[in-house]
């Protein structure tokens, strides 16, 4: 969901500024999912402009304080979200904690890293998702420690079927998850800017049908 519109639509505004947006409908950006995408939207270019990631990280924090109340700890998904979470921890004065998409096979082979203590209420904070695989997979390891996973936050996202998703593991029965910016709201304000990369607007449009329609709740 969306919490707050006007909040969507001025994160679409500062990825479009910065151009964090990539089009590239001749040569497809390969996503961590395997699938293939005419848009990429590489949010580790917010870290670059302070004045983004504070913007980012105030809204973020703001929006899961009203959501879900203060959690015990936020924790950021490896490696996208580590920047973006660690921000929204500081700013709200928690501890962070990260989740790797597996167990390290050295050292200590932690697949959680940071401190975190059984039943202790957690945050997910995101920076991108597609089809959700990591995102949850993250959220299974959190959940297989004992933590009381409160919901998901995330800067964007494509499809927008992915705000509430039903997962494979049983441990996992429902995920609610929210975001400050969608890509729906990112092809308004390209088609608003009279910006057009496809020569027609149907590309964007048929590619979030398809998304849609991939990762619909079955």
């Amino acid at each position: 969901m969306i919490l707050k519109k006007e909040t969507a639509q001025k994160t679409a505004e500062l990825l479009l500024q910065i151009n964090a947006i990539k089009l590239q409908p001749q040569n497809p950006f390969t996503w961590a999912s395997g699938w293939k995408s005419p848009i990429y939207c590489d949010n580790r270019i917010t870290l670059s402009y302070p004045h983004i990631r504070n913007f980012l990280r105030e809204h973020l924090a703001g929006q899961i304080e009203e959501l879900y109340g203060k959690p015990d700890v936020i924790a950021g998904v490896a490696t996208g979200a580590i920047g973006i979470g660690m921000l929204v921890a500081d700013y709200m004065n928690l501890p962070f904690i990260y989740v790797r998409p597996e167990p390290k096979k050295h050292g200590r082979q932690n697949q959680i890293e940071g401190i975190l203590e059984e039943h202790q209420s957690v945050v997910v904070v995101e920076d991108l998702i597609s089809t959700g695989k990591s995102s949850l997979n993250a959220v299974k390891a959190l959940r297989e420690a004992n933590a009381q996973v409160k919901g998901m936050w995330f800067v964007l996202y494509g499809p927008e079927s992915l705000t509430v998703r039903r997962t494979q593991y049983d441990t996992l029965v429902w995920i609610w998850a929210a975001a400050l910016a969608v890509m729906m709201m990112v092809r308004r304000r390209l088609i608003q800017q009279r910006f057009n990369p496809f020569n027609s607007h149907s590309m964007i449009a048929i590619f979030l049908s398809i998304l849609r329609t991939a990762c619909r709740v079955e």
